[in-house]
């Protein structure tokens, strides 16, 4: 469990805020004393959110946003900074999963995917830069256990996760010496919204996760972590027992894993 003071007096800006590990992590560092930004693209989970962070004694303050825009991500940097007045962590959390069989992914869909995954958080972290180096703080990006091991239809979204693993550590490699720092988030399965969400970005709340739920931690947990590790300025950080044993035989061990997968997936 980290200090309830590690962030106090710290400014700390999330997308994806509205749910999940977004949702758990913009808690967390609430708890431990930070002023919260929230972001997103609907605004009734940020403000439910930041609601539930008030009623514990905290700061949030919701500010809707389509991470696929550029130009709004940055005027939201600026607004942070204007009301704020600076700004210490980034975490570019949003993200979506199209999945399916290879020839059935449409172009548009493809185009959807790596605009959210990836250049959604390019966008985010680029608008947060100049303020966050300023201050030698935290960035972070979510990723998956999937940007580390390959699965048969999530090409899309596995393609996105090993282009975020390629792109935290290339500015990891960047930021050295500037006493800032990045953290790539690698969680395995999470309770989420994002099975919820079809191929085409639609939310779907009766949508059954088909995920395995006795491999499933819960948001609190993922958000304790997340923020423990970016308080640690961890470099990459794989959690769930789970995620850590994938990442293992993704890393070590691709040939066994594409025999056990083409054989019995």
């Amino acid at each position: 469990m980290g200090s309830t003071a590690q962030f106090s007096r710290q400014v700390i800006w999330i997308t994806g805020a509205g749910t999940g590990i977004g949702a758990a992590m913009a808690r967390e560092f609430a708890a431990r004393g930070g002023q919260v930004v929230l972001s997103g693209r609907r605004s009734e989970p940020l403000e439910a959110v930041a609601a539930q962070i008030a009623d514990n004694g905290g700061q949030a303050l919701p500010m809707p946003v389509d991470v696929t825009d550029a130009a709004a991500l940055d005027t939201t940097a600026a607004r942070i900074i204007d009301e704020c007045g600076h700004l210490d962590v980034a975490v570019a959390n949003a993200g979506m999963g199209v999945t399916g069989a290879f020839p059935d992914i449409t172009p548009e869909q493809w185009r959807r995917q790596m605009d959210v995954n990836v250049l959604g958080a390019v966008f985010t972290l680029r608008a947060a830069w100049p303020h966050v180096v300023e201050r030698k703080g935290r960035f972070a990006v979510t990723g998956s256990v999937s940007g580390v091991i390959a699965t048969p239809k999530t090409s899309p979204y596995t393609a996105s996760k090993f282009a975020i693993r390629g792109l935290a550590l290339s500015l990891a490699q960047e930021l050295a010496g500037s006493g800032a720092s990045i953290t790539l988030l690698e969680p395995g399965f999470v309770e989420s919204e994002i099975a919820r969400v079809d191929n085409d970005g639609v939310y779907h709340p009766e949508r059954p996760d088909p995920r395995p739920a006795r491999l499933m931690w819960p948001t609190d947990r993922a958000g304790r972590v997340c923020v423990d590790a970016i308080w640690r300025r961890k470099r990459e950080f794989v959690f769930t027992g789970h995620g850590k044993f994938a990442a293992f035989l993704g890393r070590h061990m691709p040939g066994l894993v594409h025999q056990v997968v083409t054989r019995f997936g």
